[in-house]
């Protein structure tokens, strides 16, 4: 949802162009690529790490958006690096890139009611009462890799690593 909104704001058009979505343009004077690994979430790695070499970038010039159980709904996080937190599909980035070293912009989905699998609830659809919330995050993490582009990493973590989302603008 969030490569959508981003690819539409910058006029990028998706196209599956091997095992990803992904497609080329331009922000702030700047070459990007979107890209969504086409493959299952947990072996997403080997996707990633071809693209890395194909573009002939290193880790550290990526930008991995993602789900998270731990960060309430809406709830958006950047970060420069560190482990997976459980997650899968950022198990298999580090295994493939042999490093931790990208920056995350994490996306709070909220934990499973008691008793529901995680595989099961991080599949299911928004809750019609999480929609507005969610389509306020993803404004957010639009804008949030915006300033990660255009004024890097610790103003974007500075400006959007706040409780409440409403209030970063």
């Amino acid at each position: 949802m969030a490569l959508e909104r981003a690819a539409v704001r910058w006029n990028i058009v998706l196209r599956v162009v091997g095992s990803a979505r992904r497609g080329q343009g331009v922000f702030d004077h700047l070459d990007i690529t979107l890209a969504q690994p086409l493959a299952w979430m947990n072996q997403n790695g080997p996707v990633v790490q071809a693209l890395v070499t194909e573009l002939r970038l290193t880790p550290h010039d990526l930008m991995v958006v993602h789900d998270d159980v731990d960060l309430p709904v809406g709830r958006i996080r950047i970060k420069r690096s560190g482990g997976s937190g459980g997650h899968n599909g950022i198990r298999s980035v580090q295994a493939a890139l042999a490093s931790q070293e990208f920056c995350r912009l994490k996306i709070g989905i909220g934990r499973p009611a008691p008793g529901e699998e995680t595989a099961d609830y991080v599949l299911a659809s928004f809750r019609r009462d999480e929609r507005d919330i969610v389509d306020h995050a993803l404004d957010q993490v639009v804008m949030a890799l915006e300033s990660y582009l255009s004024e890097g990493l610790e103003k974007a973590m500075n400006r959007f690593n706040v409780r409440d989302t409403e209030g970063a603008e």
